[in-house]
């Protein structure tokens, strides 16, 4: 059997004396996506930034692709797609001379033109593509983030909070993007606190409550009625 394509062993995160995230374990297989849940504060974004490399562990281990993170964090890098869950964009770019910049970043064969054009496309983000970040709208800003995260076709999608702020339309791309991630392979990793969208994006569910893993489930678990009574039971 292959190794997970995201795996995290006893993975903690301090900040002086706070102890962000302890002891947390999870797994996403390559074609899996996996949801992390919780409230704010409960350790999602700072997991998110371990895995892509932006923040170092305190302690535990991280393999992306089945590359060791501290050992080659630019091969693990270069495989993986980073939504971040504020910032990331260049406000004086545009949203063409971002994806131009990541096309020379990801040495992308040329042809690339026409993927980045129906990427925007897909998020409503085409009559857009010439205008400077800054002016952009919460939403707007959010949906250009998972248009560069998915954009060179990544092994490992790592998108946190890519709802937030998000209109119906943009909410249906972004779940788009995630089933066509899945169907050629790769891994998705989604941290959201709006467990019904975890639910409609991904088959697994990791809670979180206070920097560690109060449950992993199947993520249908969460869903309806019965789904929020557990959920805010685990929250409890």
């Amino acid at each position: 059997m292959s190794a997970p394509a995201i795996e995290v062993t006893a993975l903690s995160v301090r900040f002086g004396v706070i102890e962000a995230v302890r002891d947390v374990d999870l797994t996403v297989a390559a074609g899996a996506a996996t949801a992390l849940v919780g409230r704010n504060g409960a350790g999602k974004s700072t997991t998110m930034r371990v895995l892509a490399g932006v923040l170092p562990p305190t302690a535990g281990d991280v393999r992306i692709g089945g590359l060791d993170l501290r050992r080659h964090p630019l091969a693990a890098k270069r495989a993986t797609g980073y939504c971040p869950d504020v910032g990331g964009l260049v406000p004086r770019a545009t949203p063409w001379e971002h994806l131009q910049l990541a096309a020379r970043l990801h040495q992308l064969a040329d042809g690339w033109q026409e993927h980045a054009r129906a990427l925007l496309d897909r998020f409503e983000l085409g009559a857009a593509a010439h205008r400077v970040t800054s002016g952009f709208s919460h939403g707007m800003g959010r949906r250009m983030s998972v248009v560069l995260a998915a954009f060179h076709r990544p092994s490992v999608l790592l998108l946190d909070e890519p709802f937030d702020g998000v209109d119906p339309l943009g909410v249906e791309a972004t779940l788009e993007v995630v089933a066509d991630a899945r169907s050629r392979g790769a891994a998705v990793l989604v941290s959201t606190h709006l467990v019904e969208l975890a639910v409609h994006a991904c088959s697994e569910a990791l809670v979180l409550r206070g920097g560690e893993v109060v449950a992993a489930t199947a993520a249908d678990e969460l869903a309806g009625e019965d789904g929020a009574r557990t959920y805010r039971a685990l929250l409890a």
